[in-house]
């Protein structure tokens, strides 16, 4: 590894001096009431909104995970990364709904949809879910990246982080967040892009690293018989992860609802997905110049993990090593920073505000202010958790993923495409649901420990693609018989709400908010996506 120099810390230094006057703006201009600090005031513009979106999503474990994905076997991780058709998704099937409804939340608009109980149940296990995954592993790939790059201790370097990332989303809200997010996603793919290019131009080329790894190596795409990453499998599992996290997750879906108008909200996912056609390019394939350099012998790291900064490190000339530095402090922070912002919004709007609804705006900031620092605090002790992870960051995220999403995309899917489903059917699936998840976490952990071939231990080591397939077939089925079986929901939880109840004026407004240019772009981001799945064919 390289020390950063004076230039690759001028270069930080610049950087951080515009965060903070950012921060410090925003903190003039803010107003305190709960839809301006958890919707920043819903007034924000496509561009903002999309870079946020972007922002948001690549986080430290994104660079740091995705690069190690591709410095090790584990590049059918790809498709994850190829997910910009499901942003898209968001923008024209989901978001309409979501703003007729005039939700904060998610679990608000499930209350909308179904009854009250489902607005407890998600937001109560998003909270947790949060707090053990997002948040948690973000903290450790930002311990990894702060200590290679900084040369410090690795606790000292990911406490100092979630600090100065706590402090600013507790003092700026959401508004300080999408913009600083804007800010961060310009520096990150700068430097990424920057990264690529000289790494690429190191090892000869494309051509050149592919004979070096050889082509079977960038195959996406492995038998359906394969122990680890069988093609049907990764299809769909990724696919219904890619809905609940882009479609009905607030930590996503929360930056849309920041959005002038439905107008705005669209293109700002069109604009999200066209830059997440970029991580493939900006930070998977940099692990796999990584891998090329190692095999070669001009490059050494013990983890794949450590693949990015350790390339950034030795191939960046000074000035712009700091650059990419910033950015991946950048993505570190940008995802703290939304994580603890929609905490605090759950917990403020769907908890705190459901048990006391006559609290004055005012000390509903404060509420939240109070519940991000709770939340930066238990982020801060589940790093030596964290630091326990062992094998590649980015399958581990995706694993634990692939046991969460099901039950709440089934509940989100069912419940707009069809208006018999009810608020009973809903429950059953969403309690039946985690309970199964989580048992098959458990079942996991415990594998080593169960009779091989009984049920519990084919269940517990069955793939974990495999598994979420069929796991989410279970719920679709479970929500869909358990509604049929009981009463029909009346008319106010479905008008407006599902496919088939929109009013004839609700219409008008949707095919105002678009035009040939939003429809076109669309469709060039999913001939994108399909030729990129064409690309990785291992030829």
């Amino acid at each position: 590894m390289q020390t950063l120099e004076l230039l690759d810390w001028i270069s930080i230094g610049i950087y951080f001096s515009i965060l903070a006057g950012i921060v410090i703006w925003v903190i003039k201009s803010k107003k305190n009431n709960t839809e301006d600090y958890f919707l920043a005031g819903r007034n924000v513009g496509w561009f903002v909104v999309g870079a946020s979106i972007f922002a948001s999503n690549i986080g430290s474990e994104h660079v740091v995970g995705l690069a190690g994905a591709g410095a090790s076997d584990k590049l059918p991780m790809l498709i994850y990364e190829v997910h910009a058709w499901i942003v898209l998704i968001l923008g024209w099937v989901f978001l309409p709904f979501y703003q007729r409804a005039g939700v904060f939340t998610m679990p608000e608009f499930l209350e909308k949809r179904f009854d009250s109980r489902m607005r407890w149940i998600l937001s109560v296990f998003s909270i947790v879910a949060y707090v053990l995954t997002k948040i948690s592993v973000t903290i450790y790939a930002g311990g990894i990246v702060v200590s290679a790059l900084l040369g410090i201790d690795f606790w000292t370097g990911a406490i100092a982080t979630v600090i100065l990332t706590g402090i600013y989303t507790v003092l700026g809200g959401m508004r300080a967040v999408v913009y600083t997010e804007t800010l961060q996603a310009l520096v990150l793919v700068a430097g990424a892009a920057v990264l690529t290019y000289i790494g690429l131009d190191r090892v000869g080329g494309w051509e050149s690293m592919k004979a070096t790894v050889t082509p079977e190596y960038l195959n996406m795409w492995r038998p359906a018989s394969d122990p680890d990453f069988p093609w049907p499998s990764l299809f769909i599992s990724s696919t219904i992860v890619g809905i609940w996290y882009w479609c009905t997750d607030q930590y996503i879906v929360q930056r849309t609802l920041t959005a002038k108008n439905i107008k705005e909200g669209r293109r700002g996912t069109i604009f999200g997905a066209l830059m997440k056609l970029l991580p493939v390019f900006l930070f998977l394939i940099p692990g796999v110049i990584a891998l090329t350099l190692k095999m070669r012998g001009e490059l050494e790291w013990e983890s794949a993990d450590q693949a990015f900064p350790v390339l950034m490190s030795n191939l960046l000339p000074a000035g712009l090593r700091g650059l990419v530095a910033a950015g991946l402090l950048a993505a570190l922070m940008s995802s703290l920073a939304s994580v603890f912002n929609s905490v605090s919004t759950l917990f403020t709007v769907d908890i705190y505000k459901k048990l006391k609804p006559e609290t004055l705006e005012k000390k509903l900031v404060q509420t939240g202010q109070i519940a991000t620092i709770v939340v930066v605090i238990i982020g801060i002790f589940w790093i030596p958790i964290m630091s326990n992870i062992s094998g590649v960051l980015y399958e581990y995220l995706q694993s634990v993923q692939t046991y969460i999403a099901p039950p709440i995309a089934a509940v989100f899917i069912m419940g707009i495409m069809h208006k018999r489903i009810n608020a009973q059917g809903a429950y059953v699936t969403l309690i039946s649901g985690f309970i199964i998840g989580f048992g098959r976490i458990f079942l996991e952990i415990m594998s080593d420990s169960l009779n091989p071939g009984s049920f519990l231990h084919t269940v517990g080591t069955m793939n974990y693609l495999t598994f979420g397939s069929w796991f989410f077939l279970l719920c679709v089925l479970l929500i869909t018989a358990v509604s049929l079986a009981t009463e029909e929901p009346k008319p106010e939880k479905v008008v407006n709400l599902t496919i088939g109840t929109v009013s004839s004026e609700e219409k008008k407004i949707t095919r105002a908010s678009f035009d040939w240019k939003d429809v076109s772009i669309s469709i060039f981001v999913v001939l994108v996506v399909i030729f990129i799945m064409l690309w990785f064919n291992g030829r």
